[in-house]
C-alpha cells in the first residue's frame, strides 16, 4: 500500500499552484544563465587538433562542417573499452534525433572519444547512430578538456576534473562505488582504465577563420542534456534517477537499449551480429535528385506510371501542340493513320500510343452521340469492339 500523501483535488491544486510559482522562478533563472554562458569569454583555440573521421583526418574546424557552431560532446570510450560507456550511449540515443535540428540552426553537434575510429564506427553500426563521430586516439584533445587522464594524473591523484581536484566518485581510490563498477564492467574494462575517461560537453564557435573555445560543462552538469532526465523527473516515482537523493552520487546505471531489450536488435545489429541490419541512413539530397517518386499501386496510378516513364523516356510534350491537335493525332493512329499523339522519335511513336492500343479509337466531339446515355454506350462500345453493339 503506497505510504504517500493523499489528498482532495482542491489540496493538490493548491499545492501545484505553488509549484507553478517555483518552476517559472527556475525557467526565468534558466534563460538567465543561458545568457550568462553566451557572455563567457571566447577563448582562441591555436593548437592543431587533428581527428580521424568517416571523412578521414580532420581538423577542429573540419568538425565544424562548414557551419559556424561546433557542439562536442565527450563520449567515454576510452581505447582499452571493448565497448562504450553505457551511460553515455543512453545520452547519445537522445541527440541522435535533433542533430539534423541544431543543424538547421547553424549548429553541428558531434562526439569524439579517444578509441580508434574502426571501433567507434563498430559501435555506432551496432546502436544505430547517425551523428558525426570522430576520434580523438593520439591526440591532446581529450586531455587538454580536461576529460581523458593519465595513468601517472590517476596513481598520483593529480586529476582536475569539473574544475576541480579529487571531489568526483570516480576519483576514489579506496573504495569504488558501485555503480562505477557496475560501468566498468559493462565496458568490459577494469575500474582503472574505465575511470580514466570522463564524460562532458564542450562548444567552440568559428569566425573569420579562427576557432575559439566557448564553454565547457561536465559531470552533472551534463543532466540538462539528458532528454530522458526531463521526462523521468516528472514521473511519480523518479527517485532512483542519479542524484535523485539530493547528495549529487549517482545511484543507478543505465543499461544499453539493445541490452535492455533485445527486441530492439531489429534496429541495430547485435554484438553477436544475429540482427537484422542497422537502417540505411537517410538519403542525401544528391541521392535523391532526380528520383521519381513512388505511386501506390492501383488502377489510376498504373496509368499515372505509364505517363511519367514515357515522358522520361520521350521528353516533355512540345508546348506548341494544342488539346484538339493532340486528339487528332490520337485518333489518326487508331485508324491506321500512322500518327502518334507524340512526335516522332518520341515514345509511342507511329503506335498511337498505349492508350489507344487498349482503348480504341479517341472520337472527337462531333462524333460522340448526343447524350450522357449515349455517351456512355459510345465507351462502352469502344471497350468492347466484338460485343455486337459496335458502332
Amino acid at each position: 500500500m503506497s505510504t504517500h500523501v493523499i489528498g482532495t483535488r482542491e489540496e493538490w491544486l493548491t499545492a501545484r499552484l505553488e509549484l507553478l510559482a517555483a518552476e517559472k522562478e527556475l525557467t526565468r533563472r534558466s534563460d538567465e544563465l543561458a545568457l550568462r554562458r553566451q557572455a563567457l569569454p571566447w577563448v582562441r583555440v591555436d593548437k592543431a587538433y587533428r581527428f580521424d573521421s568517416d571523412e578521414g583526418e580532420a581538423s577542429l574546424a573540419d568538425l565544424f562542417r562548414g557551419r559556424s557552431q561546433l557542439l562536442v560532446y565527450h563520449f567515454m570510450f576510452g581505447p582499452d573499452y571493448a565497448a562504450g560507456c553505457a551511460t553515455c550511449s543512453t545520452i547519445a540515443d537522445g541527440f541522435d534525433g535533433f542533430v539534423v535540428h541544431l543543424a538547421h540552426h547553424d549548429v553541428t553537434l558531434a562526439a569524439v572519444s579517444r578509441t580508434p575510429l574502426a571501433k567507434l564506427q563498430a559501435y555506432k553500426r551496432r546502436m544505430g547512430w547517425r551523428f558525426p563521430w570522430a576520434s580523438a586516439h593520439g591526440s591532446d584533445f581529450n586531455f587538454d578538456f580536461n576529460v581523458s587522464f593519465t595513468e601517472e594524473q590517476q596513481r598520483t591523484g593529480n586529476i582536475h576534473y569539473n574544475y576541480q581536484r579529487g571531489e568526483h566518485a570516480m576519483d576514489a581510490t579506496t573504495v569504488v562505488p558501485p555503480v562505477v563498477a557496475a560501468n566498468a564492467a559493462m565496458t568490459d574494462t577494469d575500474v582503472r582504465a574505465y575511470t580514466r575517461e570522463r564524460p562532458g560537453m564542450s562548444a567552440f564557435v568559428r569566425e573569420d577563420g579562427v576557432v575559439y573555445h566557448t564553454y565547457s560543462t561536465y559531470a552533472r552538469g551534463l543532466d540538462g542534456l539528458w532528454g530522458m532526465y526531463q521526462w523521468l523527473d516528472r514521473a511519480p516515482r523518479a527517485a532512483t534517477r542519479p542524484g535523485a537523493s539530493g547528495g549529487g552520487a549517482t545511484t543507478s546505471t543505465s543499461t544499453r537499449r539493445d541490452e535492455r531489450w533485445p527486441g530492439i536488435r531489429g534496429r541495430a545489429r547485435s554484438r553477436s551480429g544475429r540482427g537484422r541490419a542497422a537502417p540505411r541512413p537517410a538519403p542525401t539530397r544528391e541521392e535523391t535528385e532526380g528520383h521519381v517518386p513512388s505511386v501506390p499501386d492501383d488502377c489510376g496510378a498504373r496509368r499515372g506510371r505509364r505517363r511519367l516513364d514515357g515522358r522520361a523516356r520521350g521528353g516533355a510534350r512540345p508546348p506548341e501542340v494544342g488539346r484538339e491537335e493532340r486528339r487528332g493525332r490520337s485518333v489518326d493512329a487508331a485508324r491506321g493513320h500512322g500518327g502518334s499523339r507524340w512526335p516522332a522519335g518520341r515514345a509511342g511513336a507511329g503506335g498511337g500510343g498505349r492508350r489507344a492500343r487498349r482503348r480504341g479509337p479517341r472520337l472527337t466531339r462531333a462524333e460522340r452521340p448526343a447524350g450522357r446515355g449515349a455517351a456512355r454506350l459510345s465507351r462502352g462500345r469502344r471497350r468492347c469492339p466484338g460485343s455486337g453493339t459496335s458502332g
